[in-house]
């Protein structure tokens, strides 16, 4: 009898692996018969420009991202708000399903330079390239209808960050219809148009349209797989808060000579401030700037134990001799909030340089937070901090008779900002996660506690009382917010199998 039964089990079982065999066999023959058509669409979509700030083109984007849904039989509308750009939503009601997930990802992108891309590069004018142009890759003469090789990467402002995240959960789903298998749950679309601004209005989306998007879970498609190529999912993100500073000298510039050692230069003020933020060890000096931080739990590090290293490649690739904390492993570092120099100005350089003792310089910080920083109490240490080295703190600009009061003056002004984000690896829906994705790959998917980078996704949690989960889909040397920005073609061929996969939980 115990035999008869374990003969059961183990066809049951066979007869299982077997279906899901064959359900990832016919969607990945579904992409592959679908590839000039996916194509197709993609090269236009990544041509209508997409900076955040550029309202006309912006609903251009929602436009055509709505028609593609609608072209796949998905009802669709623009959730809209005053003086924000609109998110598109669509809903797929599945029958006898159980759980309801939607899917996030952002049509918007950051501000371009064409200048700064390569020759023959244009951002909203996408082509093939057979490698990043830093490593030596050409432009590939294409014709649409010519055969696309899965090795080459399409290059355009958007193309990875994050209109690859729009592909590939459309294309999962049409892959899902095609192939004539059910989804396992009911599916919502939520494709965002400010996220590359800091998702200003994102709350107040959310509470408006609430109703229409509670879910059991948000699957967030954003960022990209680990740099070992592995598939990656990832349970938080860092909050995100810029800081601009501004310190003033003389009225007017002073010429160097003339006034040198005299009238107080904002230039080497600046720099000595910025440099006692950190100590010799890479440690942020601010006090108290890592005392709130929450400890990661038991199987946190446990997964972090698991992470590939990839250290020694990125030195070299990036030509780094010693990272910030010594040998310590890079995805370690995205558990610490970071305290992060964007940028710093003050009087002109190269040819412009001028001998001048420069009127102000100006900074900006990036402080990342982890789960326990608060994003106000965090900008209230470095404010402390400044304020402890002699500073007068002002938020405008200084009148005359505090120019004449105080001899050091600084203006600190701050963005919007979110705090972080982070789910739980041992929830039952989170383990789901992983093991839809896992069944797309024969190698051991990388489990990330959280990402380097930031989402509003603490918004999710505060507005909607939503479980959140990162799957990121594109290469991790894609050039996002930066110039000649690509997508490895068999990354979206990839990401498209993944997404269907998720759909396919119950």
């Amino acid at each position: 009898m115990k035999t008869n039964t374990c003969f059961i089990a183990l066809m049951f079982l066979g007869a299982r692996l077997l279906s899901a065999q064959t359900n990832q066999q016919k969607i990945n023959a579904a992409i592959k018969g679908n590839q000039q058509e996916i194509f197709g669409e993609y090269l236009d979509f990544v041509a209508i420009p997409n900076e955040t700030v550029d309202s006309a083109n912006i609903r251009l984007n929602a436009a055509f991202v709505k028609n593609m849904l609608e072209k796949r039989g998905v009802k669709a509308e623009l959730l809209t708000i005053a003086n924000g750009n609109p998110a598109v939503f669509g809903e797929i009601k599945v029958p006898g399903a159980t759980k309801t997930i939607a899917f996030y990802a952002h049509y918007d992108g950051q501000p371009v330079n064409p200048k700064q891309w390569a020759p023959g590069l244009k951002p909203f004018d996408p082509v093939f390239i057979t490698a990043p142009i830093e490593q030596g890759g050409h432009i590939v003469n294409y014709k649409r209808g010519d055969a696309i090789d899965t090795s080459w990467r399409l290059s355009g402002r958007g193309s990875a960050d994050d209109k690859a995240g729009v592909i590939c959960i459309i294309n999962a789903y049409d892959a899902l219809i095609k192939s004539k298998i059910k989804p396992g749950c009911n599916i919502k679309f939520f494709f965002e148009g400010e996220e590359e601004k800091g998702s200003p209005k994102l709350a107040e989306i959310f509470r408006k349209y609430k109703t229409k998007l509670t879910s059991d879970l948000w699957i967030i498609c954003n960022g990209a797989r680990h740099p070992s190529g592995k598939n990656i999912v990832v349970f938080g993100v860092r909050g995100d808060v810029n800081m601009w500073l501004t310190i003033y000298g003389p009225k007017r510039p002073l010429h160097s000579g003339n006034f040198g050692n005299w009238a107080p230069n904002p230039g080497l003020a600046m720099a000595k401030l910025l440099a006692g933020m950190k100590d010799d060890d890479d440690r942020v000096t601010i006090k108290g700037f890592y005392d709130d931080v929450t400890p990661l739990s038991q199987s946190e590090k446990d997964a972090l134990a698991k992470v590939p290293p990839v250290e020694p490649g990125l030195k070299k690739e990036l030509g780094i001799a010693r990272p910030e904390g010594g040998t310590r492993p890079l995805v370690n570092a995205f558990m610490l909030p970071t305290l992060n120099i964007n940028g710093m100005a003050s009087g002109n350089v190269g040819k412009q340089a001028a001998n001048v003792i420069p009127v102000k310089a100006e900074a900006v910080l990036d402080l990342r937070l982890v789960p326990g920083n608060d994003m106000d109490r965090q900008i209230q240490k470095v404010t402390d901090h400044i304020r402890a080295q002699g500073y007068y703190v002002v938020d405008k600009e200084p009148t005359n008779p505090e120019r004449t009061t105080y001899p050091k003056i600084i203006k600190i002004t701050h963005d919007a900002g979110y705090n972080a984000q982070r789910t739980p690896l041992d929830l039952p829906i989170a383990q789901a996660v992983v093991k839809a994705v896992q069944g797309t790959v024969d190698y051991p998917v990388v489990l990330s506690p959280s990402s380097g980078g930031s989402l509003p996704l603490f918004v999710f949690e505060q507005e909607l009382g939503a479980k959140v989960i990162t799957v990121p889909l594109v290469n991790y040397d894609n050039n996002q917010h930066a110039e000649n920005e690509n997508v490895r073609v068999s990354y979206l061929w990839q990401g498209i199998a993944t997404m269907a996969a998720v759909m396919q939980m119950k």
